[in-house]
């Protein structure tokens, strides 16, 4: 019987028909192309032995001059740096209220309750809102709550008033009892802020105290007004410091104040016995308040895109402000001295509001809500300079952009762009299947990714039913294709770094909020991964008239890269049916259901190994779609080029 080679077009098209497509690929989850052919993903394993508070939505990998290699992570409640799996806590302190200050004052600070493990602390004007840290040193014990259950413990804030809120400790009290003594501190952190976008009208709008260095919120806004509250951003950069021969860790909270932290490999943070963590900037020329910082990797100089204006204190925000420090020092912002500063600002004349600055080795694109502009180092007194590359640009969030190669990549509101010296939407066989799918009152936790080993740009996103990541779609531009899978499996990812100073990708899981090594082993961590593919169906014949009888399989895969010591196998299923908009056909010669939840609905499933030579199969029909796929432990599988088995059968049906 003549053997038809089953070679399909790489890529994934559903901006067609499955029966139009013929020839190509229809569904996928969990697979990437390599040459042309579809093989399974790469494994995940956990990179940290330790867990973090919040939503990460930021990763930045650098190297400081002591040779430490560190990974900062921003969170929606905190401030890490990771080294060898282990993450310690950087966040900046708010306030520090000591002994009978005023009006804070912590003296006997701490009420107890028989039996409880909630402790109610009275701090006047303490300024902390839910969701917020304190840590307390210098207590005694009180109503039976021992003093270690007190000091250096890292406590959650709840049940805020303006003068008293709740802690959780680990022992119960013993006795209802007031005191703690007289000679405690307490260390507020910086505010939290929100994992996901909240929104709501004037009185009601959360939070009562806002958030950030500069609260939001619906307090004294009229009540008909509508307030929209973003997610909590960090962004991150890094730069050698001369005067401490060292390399700085900066970064800013969105709409917040910039931060340094002066590397200490110690990690000595405790900030019950030496507050070592991140400070601010402070100085009267340096911005109280930026949207984004960025280095000018030409310059080397700090950018702050959205930035209060100069003069400091009352000054006024304004979201298209464009400021930068000296070139030699990034503490220094002040523009009246030009002789020995050349810190300057620019205002982005198009838009109302910065969303993002994105760099590479030539340029700055800054995003508006409609536009992009180009800002470059030119030097001289101007320092830099902006050219309006369009007018008519979406960016769908703040993280949905990257630049990788010295190519920008985007998610707009309505289709993926590039510019590559100038803007144009990328050609996208997914356009509809990602577009008509989104949540978008989240779209502000999309985010981009880069996997430069297989020459891949990722978007994670919220499909429409979902207020959290639960999918994701891959460019491949090195073969002009796309691919898409949904994040099940422990795959849902909030921020991911492809930096070439570690040797995996690594991303935050909103799952366990662990970070994760990928394209390490073949598994979803310690769980088997299901990863498949299936094709459009196909036709005997150009006009799809004849049936035909499929007799037999001849696989051709690739099981290189499996488990040592596995049995590696997957799953091929062939799905018959006679018409496009008919449901498929279980038909087998022991007339077995052998349906495959994970792709087709029903079909013929038959297992191949590495040696298996040809399986026996029949189904007969006018059309077939072909499934590939594995959900076992260990298994790693690229697909070559099986043929089927297959003859006229006739035109009956």
């Amino acid at each position: 019987m003549p053997l038809k080679k089953l070679i399909f077009k790489p890529g994934v098209n559903r901006d067609q028909t499955n029966y139009a497509g013929e020839g190509g690929w229809w569904e996928s989850n969990k697979i990437r192309f390599l040459s042309g052919f579809p093989q399974k993903l790469g494994g995940w394993a956990k990179a940290s032995v330790t867990s973090y508070l919040g939503v990460c939505r930021s990763l930045f990998n650098w190297i400081p001059a002591a040779g430490y290699n560190f990974l900062a992570l921003g969170t929606s409640s905190k401030i890490y740096v990771e080294s060898g799996g282990t993450l310690h806590d950087i966040t900046p302190l708010r306030a520090t209220y000591t002994g009978a200050s005023v009006p804070q004052d912590t003296d006997n600070c701490f009420t107890t309750a028989l039996g409880s493990t909630t402790v109610t602390v009275t701090i006047n004007s303490h300024g902390a809102v839910d969701g917020d840290y304190v840590v307390f040193s210098g207590a005694t014990a009180v109503g039976g709550v021992p003093a270690t259950s007190l000091n250096d413990v890292q406590f959650l804030i709840s049940n805020v008033t303006a003068n008293t809120f709740t802690i959780t400790v680990d022992t119960a009290a013993t006795s209802a009892a007031t005191g703690g003594g007289t000679g405690i501190t307490a260390f507020f952190y910086i505010p939290s802020g929100f994992s996901t976008a909240a929104s709501g009208v004037g009185w009601g709008a959360p939070p009562w105290g806002g958030f950030g260095t500069t609260p939001t919120t619906g307090w004294g806004i009229a009540s008909a007004t509508a307030v929209s509250i973003p997610i909590r951003i960090v962004y991150f950069a890094s730069r050698y410091n001369v005067t401490a021969d060292e390399t700085d860790l900066l970064f800013n909270i969105r709409n917040g104040a910039i931060y340094y932290w002066d590397t200490d490999t110690s990690f000595a943070v405790a900030p019950a016995v030496t507050p070592t963590n991140a400070i601010a900037l402070t100085g009267t020329s340096i911005p109280d308040q930026v949207g984004q910082i960025l280095f000018d990797p030409k310059s080397g100089i700090l950018m702050a895109f959205g930035a209060t204006a100069y003069g400091g204190g009352s000054a006024t925000y304004d979201p298209l402000l464009v400021r930068w420090a000296s070139q030699d020092n990034y503490t220094n912002w002040d523009r009246a001295t030009p002789v020995t500063s050349t810190a300057g600002f620019l205002t982005i004349q198009t838009g109302s509001n910065i969303l993002r600055a994105v760099a590479n080795l030539d340029e700055t694109l800054v995003f508006t809500e409609q536009s992009v502009t180009s800002v470059q180092f030119v030097g001289g007194t101007d320092v830099f300079s902006q050219k309006l590359i369009s007018n008519e640009i979406s960016l769908i969030g703040p993280n949905a952009v990257i630049s990788k190669n010295n190519v920008f990549y985007w998610m707009g509101t309505d289709k993926f762009l590039s510019y590559n010296g100038r803007v144009e939407p990328l050609p996208c066989t997914l356009r509809q299947h990602v577009f008509e799918n989104i949540n978008w009152a989240q779209t502000e936790q999309f985010f981009a990714a880069s996997n430069e080993r297989f020459y891949e740009v990722w978007w994670f996103y919220c499909s429409a039913t979902s207020n959290t990541i639960d999918k994701y779609v891959i460019f491949n531009y090195a073969e002009d294709i796309w691919y898409y899978g949904d994040c099940t499996d422990s795959m849902s990812r909030t921020a991911w770094s492809d930096s070439p100073l570690r040797q995996y990708p690594q991303a935050a899981s909103e799952d366990d909020s662990y970070l994760y090594s990928h394209e390490y082993g073949t598994d979803a961590g310690e769980l088997p991964m299901t990863s498949y593919i299936t094709s459009n169906n196909v036709d005997l014949d150009p006009d799809g008239n004849k049936f035909m009888l499929v007799r037999r399989l001849i696989p051709d895969v690739s099981f290189v890269g499996s488990a040592t010591g596995s049995t590696p196998s997957v799953d091929f299923t062939l799905s018959p049916r006679n018409f496009p908009g008919a449901a498929y056909m279980t038909t087998n010669a022991e007339g077995q259901d052998f349906s495959r939840t994970v792709t087709r609905s029903s079909g013929t499933t038959v297992s191949v190994e590495q040696y298996t030579e040809q399986v026996f199969i029949r189904a007969r029909a006018r059309q077939i779609g072909v499934s590939i796929g594995s959900s076992e432990l260990g298994v790693n599988w690229q697909l070559g080029a099986p043929r089927l088995d297959m003859r006229e059968d006739g035109t009956r049906g």
